[in-house]
């Protein structure tokens, strides 16, 4: 499900004095504001993706299923910024994960059970909030399929959008449209 701008501000300003409400909060508009990132890919983020300026990332399910391996760039806002220093690992080494959940010694399958279990907490904070506020279905995809649908709603270069790294997305959105 997609959102609109107006759904995404009232997520984005929503409070309910909870810290756990906020960092899930801030992490799902972290993904928004990163071209729609994946929260896998999120997650796996180091300190070293950060160069002048952007994030650079190579999407780990791309980097399994295609043969060409694409970087994805996404400009770091100052939302974002203000979003790492608040919740992210304060070491900033580039060896180190931005938001902290991995190390880095994790065996695969530690990792995965990782990132399933901040997704599916993080899920279970953004089904409150979207109930709080009317919204249904928020999760943690909503904020990738919303970044793509903003982006063609607000007449972006479809160029642009297949750039962003979020191509089946937006064919998918031919058939909604």
């Amino acid at each position: 499900m997609a959102l609109t701008l107006q759904q995404i501000k009232s997520i984005v300003t929503y409070s309910d004095g909870r810290q756990a409400t906020e960092k899930y909060r801030d992490m799902w508009f972290f993904s928004y504001l990163c071209n729609g990132i994946n929260f896998a890919d999120m997650l796996r983020l180091k300190y070293a993706n950060i160069r002048n300026g952007e994030i650079c990332f190579l999407r780990a399910k791309t980097s399994r299923t295609s043969k060409v391996k694409k970087d994805i760039f996404a400009m770091l806002t100052p939302e974002m910024q203000s979003i790492i220093d608040k919740w992210g690992n304060q070491s900033r080494k580039p060896e180190d994960y931005i938001f902290g959940y991995l190390t880095g010694k994790e065996t695969p399958l530690e990792e995965k059970t990782i990132i399933q279990s901040v997704i599916k907490l993080c899920n279970k904070r953004l089904k409150k909030i979207g109930t709080a506020l009317g919204i249904e279905g928020v999760s943690t995809y909503t904020a990738r399929h919303s970044y793509a649908t903003v982006l063609k709603r607000s007449g972006a270069n479809i160029a642009y959008i297949l750039c962003s790294g979020i191509n089946y997305i937006i064919k998918r959105l031919k058939f909604e449209s």
